[in-house]
């Protein structure tokens, strides 16, 4: 079985044949177009034009997958772009097409015998538009689901828009490609699929080294837009970017072909790449790593260890004795940060060399022994537990299955956390009321307000029994929608409101948290903070805690 060249390819070049066995592993030219059979029992061939590099038709099994209008590449295509493609022997044959612009050199590598296409990108500049994606575009009747998050981000048949172009509203719920984003450290595999068969197509990303954000970013994975279903690897983009952008090799990625279900990127090899000569690609040979023990983690809550600078990013989780060792990483210095789940609590610098290991341990002061009157929450950088922390990453604070964003009030002793909100929007729950009863007056005392992303300038301020603690600066600018289309994570504030004595009284006592700024906006596009109480584009969430100064 399989997909076969057939008749209509006999007139092509016969200088261009690698094979005279048609369907065998080769490629061919025919018109404006190189033609590249994987020579898989699964038959993977795909089309690929010589002057643009957009891959315009996908067939496996005999099974047409391209969308027929848009191609298949890099951004929104590369418009023109001088292809090469040659063949290559080394471990195994390999087809290497090549494609290059002033600043861009795209790689599309098929191993013979896999139904796969492994790519690399490599750049010397930000794209112009400000992100730098791949993305499928899909036949939506062959592939119409989508894994692992199922219909969130499939927009076909929405009858409205909530903000934007970009949120809709479908059979009376709100579906985003935004609602798609997985965080980079989970990031495992994605795909489409559909058909009597579950034929699967997978995007698979060994690492992100070059990409941008950390362990904890989130961005665009997939989605069905009704015209087509679109499978993506965003390996930059401008939402709710948190550093600046990286050049050099992103990848190895790839896009797998199947109909055996789920791959698994812990069974990818890319260790072949060193012998395609792909620009930028550095081999495990001249790689290092770090290892040691990482301590002062909250008990019950993850340890990860990431290590960044400007040409790489990387990170893995602890064991259960807090030992970790990293990927192998490219020689050069690094910071090196310690974060309990995704609150950062130490940080250092470290230095990794070609071929060996660097022994470098770490340890996090945060969690000293401290006077507690109360906290609300976890020190663990999300907004888990609190009002509709379980859905806003799914869907839009409008949709109808949120539970009413209030005001609340937050009674300490007796509330659920869920009567805390995950995010304060200033003209939709502002302010957020805490109340709580202490035995004896405790003197001055430090209230500790710790937010994960704040939007449109929000910040928290905090009235305690009638005084008003002092209005904080604002926060630093991300210049992204954030809880509205998912996201949570931003640069990490933590407000501290020393209280003077005499202001906690014992008996009753009442906190109000309110999100200012000098920004507006509409709805939920108004200044917010998550896990707090900041207006609707500032989310400080998350954690909070009132403790005595001498602590």
């Amino acid at each position: 079985m399989g997909f076969r060249l057939g008749i209509q390819f006999a007139v092509l070049s016969t200088s261009l044949f690698v094979s005279g066995v048609l369907g065998a592993f080769g490629y061919t030219s025919s018109g404006n177009n190189f033609l590249i059979d994987a020579g898989s029992s699964n038959t993977l061939v795909f089309s690929v034009s010589k002057s643009s590099c957009d891959i315009n038709s996908i067939k496996y099994r005999g099974t047409e997958l391209q969308y027929g209008s848009q191609g298949t590449h890099i951004g929104s295509g590369l418009g023109t772009a001088t292809v090469s493609i040659s063949q290559i022997t080394g471990s195994s044959k390999y087809i290497k097409v090549t494609c290059v612009t002033s600043t861009l050199t795209h790689y599309m590598v098929v191993r013979e015998g896999d139904s796969t296409i492994f790519m690399a990108t490599y750049i010397t500049t930000e794209p112009s538009i400000g992100e730098l994606r791949f993305i499928a575009r899909l036949l939506p009747d062959k592939l119409p689901n989508e894994y692992p998050y199922g219909d969130v981000s499939n927009t076909n048949g929405a009858t409205s828009t909530v903000e934007g172009s970009d949120v809709f509203v479908v059979n009376g719920q709100t579906r985003s490609k935004f609602y798609s984003s997985t965080r980079f450290i989970d990031e495992d595999v994605h795909c489409v699929y559909g058909g009597s068969d579950l034929m699967h197509v997978c995007i698979m990303t060994p690492q992100q080294e070059s990409s941008s954000g950390g362990p904890f970013f989130r961005d665009i994975d997939s989605n069905n837009a009704g015209a087509s279903t679109n499978l993506y690897n965003y390996m930059n983009s401008g939402h709710v970017q948190t550093e600046p952008y990286r050049t050099g090799l992103h990848g190895p990625y790839l896009m797998q072909f199947s109909r055996s279900g789920i791959p698994s990127v812990k069974s990818v090899d890319t260790s072949w790449f060193g012998e395609l000569g792909i620009t930028g690609y550095v081999a495990d040979s001249g790689r290092g790593t770090v290892s040691g023990t990482a301590s002062g983690v909250q008990s019950g809550l993850q340890g990860v260890v990431h290590w960044y600078n400007s040409a790489a990013q990387y990170w893995t989780k602890t064991n259960s004795n807090g030992g970790f060792t990293s990927p192998k990483m490219k020689p050069g210095t690094y910071t090196m940060v310690l974060y309990q789940t995704e609150f950062k609590i130490a940080s250092t610098s470290v230095n990794v060399n070609a071929g060996s290991t660097t022994t470098m341990n770490i340890a996090g002061s945060f969690n000293t022994a401290r006077n507690t009157l109360f906290k609300i929450g976890e020190y663990d950088g999300q907004p888990t537990g609190f009002r509709n922390a379980d859905k806003f990453l799914r869907m839009h604070p409008s949709d109808s299955r949120m539970i009413s964003w209030g005001p609340l009030t937050y009674t300490v002793g007796s509330s659920a956390l869920t009567d805390f909100p995950m995010a304060v929007f200033q003209n939709v729950n502002n302010p957020v009321t805490i109340r709580f009863t202490l035995s004896s007056a405790p003197g001055a005392a430090t209230l500790r307000i710790a937010t994960t992303l704040s939007f449109a300038g929000s910040r928290p301020q905090a009235t305690v029994n009638g005084w008003s603690g002092p209005a904080p600066s604002a926060p630093t600018k991300i210049d992204s929608r954030g809880v509205t289309r998912g996201a949570y994570r931003g640069y990490g504030e933590v407000y501290t409101v020393s209280i003077p004595s005499g202001k906690l009284v014992a008996g009753s006592n009442t906190i109000t948290i309110s999100s200012i700024s000098g920004s507006s906006g509409d709805t939920f596009l108004n200044p917010n903070f998550v896990s707090l109480i900041p207006p609707e584009p500032w989310s400080l969430c998350i954690q909070r805690g009132l403790t005595n100064p001498s602590a």
